[in-house]
């Protein structure tokens, strides 16, 4: 006595999707998406890594610049011996007087365009940032009446220092 059951198979009738609803949004999102990303850049920031088969020393520029970010202050270093310390103005990185600094090296070394930034692993990303902004270049500030411009006004210039900038680990 076998049974055999016989299920009826449900017919399920073809129904239409209501798309107006999601064409409604996408009419509405995707506008908006395009607005916004117009508005959003990015800035990149250009770095020159070192590569591990670099040559022997004629390939090596004659002076670099290392910035040593630490805890305590910057170093400024010529990647053998450290040519100024800068302690921290009431906890905050004395980025004014690193700015003097890398002028002065500048001109002492006008073809030099190398320089590292070298962060102790506590030290937060916007720091190094800051850093590389000082180090990268400086605004110059000073007369401009070869222009035609009144006595007194100043004219403000971005002067490019150090463009080559490496990062990594402080030793």
């Amino acid at each position: 006595m076998s049974r055999r059951h016989h299920y009826r198979r449900r017919v399920v009738a073809a129904s239409d999707l209501d798309m107006t609803t999601f064409l409604n949004l996408m009419v509405v999102l995707v506008p908006f998406l395009l607005i916004t990303a117009v508005f959003s850049r990015i800035a990149i920031v250009e770095l020159t890594l070192p590569s591990s088969n670099s040559g022997g020393a004629s390939s090596e520029p004659t002076f670099r610049v290392e910035v040593i970010v630490r805890d305590e202050g910057l170093e400024i270093s010529n990647g053998r011996m450290v040519i100024a310390s800068i302690p921290k103005q009431d906890d905050a990185y004395d980025l004014d007087m690193l700015s003097t600094l890398m002028l002065s090296l500048k001109r002492d070394h006008p073809d030099a365009n190398a320089a590292s930034v070298l962060l102790e692993p506590e030290i937060e990303y916007d720091h190094l940032i800051q850093v590389m902004d000082v180090v990268r270049s400086v605004d110059i500030t000073g007369d401009a009446n070869s222009d035609g411009e009144t006595e007194g006004e100043a004219r403000t210039t971005r002067m490019a220092l150090f463009a080559d900038i490496s990062i990594g680990d402080a030793p």
